[in-house]
């Protein structure tokens, strides 16, 4: 495998049942069962391994009405990735959904966007509405992991790596950002939250949690022309990724294998 080329795997660790009218801004006129997965996504070079988010435990699950389908450590061992050594995660932005579990990775850097830590420790969180998605205990985590110089801070886009990029679009939350990965079959872009389903890209209908309204309209154009296509572009919570792509065990996607091949 070149080094510039890349693995990329979903692991889906969470799930929470939700209606459709819950997923789109304006609602839905079908009002049919659309249920959120939760995933964590690895990216497997020939040398490093590079972990995208970092999830919540079942306690964090249990407050907010989720549920753990598998603890991340697991999932991760199981395309043999030991979390304990992982040395670069990146982080998304800093919902509870995506940067708990901050033990996993004691000898990792965490790569954040400025914005991002700006917003999750500014006067926007004086407002439950703004800082609902946050977690107080992972922001204070990530805090201290600044004061012991691990974390990697990036504005607005940075090679984290040959082959890896990220790229700030904002919109869900103030300073989320998206991954771009070379690998064999083109350019993947983990989406994270800046599309939770392929029906808020296909339908042009965002979901109903965001900071700025437009950078999370432009953020769904920014990709497309990221992502060697429109297929390359992996959203953040949808069960269907399991389908579109090839399963290598129990809710683990390789999203360089197009479901079929």
């Amino acid at each position: 495998m070149p080094s510039h080329n890349y693995k990329v795997y979903a692991v889906r660790y969470g799930h929470f049942e939700r209606r459709s009218t819950e997923n789109f801004l304006g609602g839905d006129t079908h009002d049919v069962p659309m249920p959120l997965d939760y995933f964590v996504w690895a990216i497997v070079g020939a040398k490093r391994t590079f972990i995208v988010d970092t999830g919540f435990d079942k306690p964090t699950g249990d407050r907010r009405g989720r549920s753990v389908v598998r603890p991340v450590d697991e999932g991760l061992a199981m395309l043999g990735i030991d979390h304990a050594k992982v040395t670069d995660v990146i982080i998304s932005h800093m919902h509870y959904d995506h940067c708990g579990n901050h033990h996993l990775f004691p000898n990792a850097t965490f790569h954040l966007q400025d914005a991002e830590m700006e917003f999750a420790t500014g006067r926007c969180m004086c407002h439950h509405a703004m800082r609902h998605p946050f977690e107080a205990d992972d922001v204070t985590t990530m805090v201290r992991r600044v004061f012991d110089g691990k974390v990697c801070f990036h504005d607005p886009e940075s090679e984290i790596a040959p082959g890896i990029t990220v790229h700030k679009l904002g919109g869900h939350s103030r300073g989320l950002q998206v991954i771009r990965v070379n690998t064999e079959g083109g350019a993947v872009v983990l989406a994270s939250d800046a599309a939770h389903f392929y029906a808020n890209m296909d339908r042009e209908a965002p979901f109903p949690v965001f900071d700025r309204l437009g950078d999370v309209i432009l953020g769904v154009e920014r990709m497309k022309r990221l992502a060697s296509s429109d297929q390359h572009i992996v959203p953040g919570h949808d069960p269907l990724v399991l389908q579109r792509f090839t399963t290598v065990g129990t809710g683990i996607a390789d999203l360089t294998l197009p479901a079929g091949i």
